[in-house]
């Protein structure tokens, strides 16, 4: 345990001493902030799933508990070491109030900036709240943004209504259009931000390229990977700056909690936190106990998330009654090519057309181990209608200018054996009404 985490005077520190670092430029950001230390680094060069189970944790040191504690506390005890933190520059540090910090925040970054390939991660009380303080975080006055036509809606509405009442303008953009990409650049533009797999056509963002053109205009690049997971894809490693997601899907995975996490270099990272505070988006201890618990699953849940939504959507692609079947882990698939190069996992979501929106709606009601729910990233299979839930704000034209045909139909794959969820669909496929 590093002791510098009790307030121990003896214990090395960061900048101790007088303010004199702030002109030195010697001075270095610690990976982190961390309670495991060495222990954390050693296990950066194991296997995912040992990551997922280790990383972050840590034996209770009075009673010996194997799970790491709920620390359910707003305040700590301030001593010399945490003032100290205040006046030179480091309270991320240090636990001084659970919005600035909490040992059980810190479990749970250190186990999600392990699995992602992170120095540093943050955790949030939401996807949106994560989405914000890391753009807010990047933002200068009047810069612009050039970001996916096919954002989620919540992230749209945050970029529409309150970034360009706030004097930010943004160019949005064809996610599979590099070169016009490259076209919208500006002398002004700071920020790119893309969705590593769009819903709900599962397009796959070549985040190499998109990195690229960030690094020739001075930019930064967002990826939200919410769709592929730390172990669909790691966009750090493809040159991304931060990847956010929403922990309420995959990294949770059981559709019991809403939470978000940013992740990146430490020194991003430390321009976020300041957003974090300010807004007051910070994840609950409970909350992070619920999220760390889960992420020791994270590989088993979407081995099983990629087998099932494998077999499902080659059933779904040749049944007679379905159009079309998206899935990037199929052949004919768009972005199959793609998706071969830079996806590890291709996930649990598949999207299928039948005849017209009315039949679809007539298809979800026959369906009974799916449950007709929006959100993804369960352990159960969910089902959505596009028209009415995601992209209801849109018009039928928007709609079809972005690809999505009448009669779209989401699946989220659970971890259910896929022979009950094939039969299930294909029972409700039969009796669905010609429409």
């Amino acid at each position: 345990m590093d002791d510098r985490t009790k307030g121990d005077p003896a214990a090395p520190r960061i900048g101790v001493g007088s303010a004199h670092w702030v002109n030195e430029l010697a001075r270095q950001r610690q990976l982190g902030p961390s309670r495991t230390g060495d222990f954390s680094a050693a296990l950066r060069g194991m296997h995912a799933a040992t990551r997922a189970v280790h990383a972050g944790s840590f034996d209770d040191p009075l009673t010996g508990a194997v799970g790491t504690p709920i620390y359910q506390t707003s305040t700590f005890i301030l001593g010399d070491d945490q003032y100290r933190a205040v006046e030179e520059g480091y309270p991320r540090d240090r636990f001084i109030y659970t919005r600035y910090g909490n040992p059980s925040q810190w479990a749970v970054q250190e186990k999600l900036a392990a699995l992602e390939g992170a120095e540093s991660a943050l955790v949030f009380s939401s996807g949106m709240a994560a989405i914000a303080a890391s753009v807010m975080g990047l933002l200068d006055k009047g810069a612009h943004i050039i970001a996916s036509d096919e954002l989620y809606g919540g992230t749209y509405g945050l970029f529409h209504q309150e970034l360009m009442a706030l004097g930010f303008p943004i160019t949005y953009v064809d996610p599979r259009d590099i070169e016009g990409v490259r076209a919208a650049v500006r002398p002004n533009t700071t920020l790119l931000y893309f969705e590593a797999m769009t819903n709900p056509l599962l397009k796959v963002v070549d985040i190499e390229a998109l990195a690229g053109i960030a690094r020739d205009c001075g930019a930064r690049l967002i990826i939200d990977a919410t769709f592929v997971s730390p172990l669909g894809c790691r966009p750090l490693e493809l040159g991304a700056d931060i990847v956010v997601h929403s922990c309420t899907k995959y990294l949770n995975g059981h559709s019991d909690l809403v939470a978000g996490a940013a992740l990146g270099t430490r020194k991003l990272l430390d321009a976020i936190w300041p957003r974090l505070l300010a807004y007051g988006g910070c994840l609950d201890p409970h909350a992070c106990f619920m999220l760390e618990r889960s992420l020791k699953t994270l590989t088993l849940r979407m081995r099983a998330h990629q087998e099932g939504a494998q077999q499902v959507a080659q059933f779904l692609s040749q049944h007679p009654r379905v159009r079309r079947t998206y899935y990037p882990g199929l052949p004919d698939h768009p972005d199959f090519s793609l998706a071969q190069r830079v996806l590890r996992n291709t996930g649990g979501m598949v999207t299928f057309n039948v005849a017209s929106d009315a039949q679809a709606l007539d298809l979800l009601p026959r369906l009974r181990l799916m449950r007709e729910a929006t959100s993804l990233g369960g352990v159960e299979t969910l089902v959505s209608l596009p028209f009415n839930t995601s992209h209801a704000a849109f018009t039928s034209t928007q709609r079809k200018r972005l690809g999505i045909e009448p009669g779209c139909v989401r699946l989220s794959v659970g971890i259910e054996h896929p022979d009950d969820l094939i039969a299930d669909l294909g029972a409700a496929l039969d009796a669905m009404a010609e429409i």
